[in-house]
């Protein structure tokens, strides 16, 4: 689990405006705070990023835009000690089919 005291979020950011990608969702991000989010098992949370929702993950999906680059940033608000001693990392994004 990210370590944060207050929520984190996770935010998709057009490459070129440096803006919110802009999308037909309200906003390009996903934060611990939405009450929709679909946990996993371990109470973990896996979040998706694409043009279309994967089956069954819609709840977990940040829309991004066919031929546009974009970055995504993590914001942990509040971080707990686990993020400044370095006992937790975040993973790489993993490209699924």
């Amino acid at each position: 689990m990210i370590p944060a005291k207050n929520f984190w979020a996770f935010t998709a950011y057009d490459n070129q405006s440096r803006s919110l990608l802009p999308t037909d969702q309200k906003l390009a991000s996903f934060k611990s705070t939405l009450p929709r989010q679909q946990k996993n098992p371990d109470d973990g949370v896996t979040i998706w990023f694409g043009p279309t929702a994967p089956a069954g993950h819609v709840e977990n999906w940040v829309q991004t835009m066919p031929g546009k680059n974009y970055n995504v940033l993590l914001r942990i608000y509040g971080p707990l000690e686990p993020w400044f001693d370095k006992s937790w990392q975040p993973g790489d994004l993993e490209l699924r089919p």
